[in-house]
C-alpha cells in the first residue's frame, strides 16, 4: 500500500484578536486539533458551512501560512522544523485553485504569460521548452491554441476557471488543494470542471484536498469525506460510509439539507436551531450541542473525542442511539471511548 503523501497531525491554528478599547485580546482558534491522511491519487473532500475552518486549513497545506501546533507532513518533510530551502523545494510540489475565477487571475497579463511565469519561477526550462508546456497545458484543459494570446476578461467564468487549473496543475504538482473551485460559476458549467478534475487526477496521478459547502459536489468527487464543525473534526471516513449512514448529528443535518432529484435518495430535513457559537466565546463541552437535537448533559459538560465507529471517525457521545435509530447495532469494540 502506498504511503500517505499528506499527513495532518492535531493541526492547529490560533489568531489572536483586539476585543476592543480596554478589554484585551482574546484567541480565535480557527482551527483547532485536524488530524487526516491523503494517500497519492485520492481525493479528500473537506465539507462544512462558513466559518467551520476549511479556508483555514487550506491555507496551512499550501504553506502559505504556518501552523501554531501539530504537525503536517508533505511528501515526509515536516513543514514545522523545515528550513527555508526544504519548504522552497516544497511549493511547487502543492498547488491551489481558488473559488473564483474572476479575482485569481491576473487581468493585465495574457493566459500564455500566466502559465509561463510558474516555469520561470520553479524549472530551468528554456523559453522555447515552456511555450511548448503552456500549450500542451492548454489543450489538456480543453482550451484552444489561440486562447494564449488572451487576456482574463475576454473569457467566460468556466473558461477562467480551466486556465486557473491549467496554473496549478502546470509544475505537475503532487497535492492540489481546490477551495471551492465550482461555487462560483454556473450549474450548467459546474459538471464539466469537475469532470475535469476528475480527467486530469486519472492521467497525472494528482492527489486532491477539495475544499466544499456542496455535498452534491462532494458524492461526485471524493474518496474521503472529513465534516467540520468550528474548526474541528466531527466525522471523518470514506464517502459511501458517510453518505450512506452518517452518525454525527450535524453530518446528518448536512446531507439532509442537499438538493436530490430522486425520491429514494430523499432524507428528512433535519432544521438546525440557532447559530453558529461565537469564536470569541466558544461553548464548552462539544462545540455543536447549542445547536443539536440529539444533546445531553454529557455534551455541555465534556468534548467528545474523535473515535472509531461503524468504520470511521466520529466526535459524537452519542453516536451509537444514532445508529441505532437507524437500526444498526454496534459492536461493543467500535463503542469504546
Amino acid at each position: 500500500m502506498s504511503e500517505p503523501i499528506l499527513i495532518a497531525e492535531d493541526l492547529s491554528r490560533f489568531y489572536t484578536v483586539r476585543r476592543g478599547l480596554m478589554r484585551g485580546t482574546a484567541t480565535v482558534k480557527a482551527l483547532n486539533g485536524v488530524s487526516f491522511s491523503l494517500l497519492p491519487g485520492r481525493t479528500l473532500a473537506v465539507v462544512g458551512e462558513s466559518g467551520c475552518g476549511k479556508s483555514t486549513l487550506a491555507r496551512q497545506l499550501t504553506l502559505v501560512e504556518t501552523p501554531s501546533g501539530g504537525h503536517l507532513k508533505i511528501a515526509g518533510v515536516d513543514v514545522a522544523v523545515a528550513d527555508h530551502a526544504a519548504l522552497k523545494a516544497l511549493r511547487p510540489q502543492v498547488q491551489m485553485v481558488f473559488q473564483n475565477p474572476y479575482a485569481s487571475l491576473n487581468p493585465r497579463k495574457t493566459v500564455g504569460a500566466t502559465l509561463e511565469e510558474p516555469l520561470k519561477l520553479n524549472t530551468a526550462l528554456s523559453q522555447a521548452e515552456r511555450r511548448e508546456r503552456v500549450a500542451q497545458m492548454i489543450e489538456i484543459v480543453g482550451l484552444r491554441p489561440e486562447h494564449v494570446r488572451r487576456y482574463p476578461h475576454m473569457f467566460s467564468g468556466g473558461q477562467r476557471q480551466r486556465v486557473a487549473i491549467a496554473r496549478a496543475m502546470i509544475l505537475q504538482p503532487r497535492i492540489v488543494v481546490a477551495d471551492e473551485p465550482t461555487s462560483a460559476l454556473d450549474v450548467s458549467i459546474q459538471a464539466q470542471i469537475l469532470n475535469l478534475f476528475m480527467d486530469l487526477q486519472q492521467q497525472l496521478g494528482t492527489s486532491y484536498v477539495f475544499i466544499s459547502h456542496n455535498l452534491a459536489v462532494v458524492e461526485h468527487v471524493a474518496d474521503d469525506v472529513m465534516v467540520m464543525y468550528f474548526g474541528s473534526t466531527v466525522e471523518y471516513g470514506d464517502r459511501q460510509t458517510l453518505y450512506s449512514l452518517p452518525l454525527h448529528p450535524y453530518t446528518r443535518a448536512l446531507l439532509s439539507a442537499t438538493p436530490t432529484i430522486r425520491a429514494e435518495d430523499r432524507r428528512a430535513k433535519i432544521k438546525l436551531q440557532g447559530e453558529l457559537p461565537s469564536p470569541l466565546n466558544p461553548p464548552g463541552g462539544c462545540a455543536f450541542h447549542t445547536r443539536c437535537p440529539y444533546a445531553i448533559e454529557r455534551c455541555r459538560a465534556e468534548t467528545p473525542p474523535l473515535r472509531p465507529v461503524l468504520g470511521r471517525l466520529v466526535a459524537c457521545h452519542r453516536a451509537e442511539d444514532v445508529a441505532a435509530e437507524e437500526g444498526v447495532n454496534v459492536p461493543l469494540q467500535g463503542a469504546v471511548a
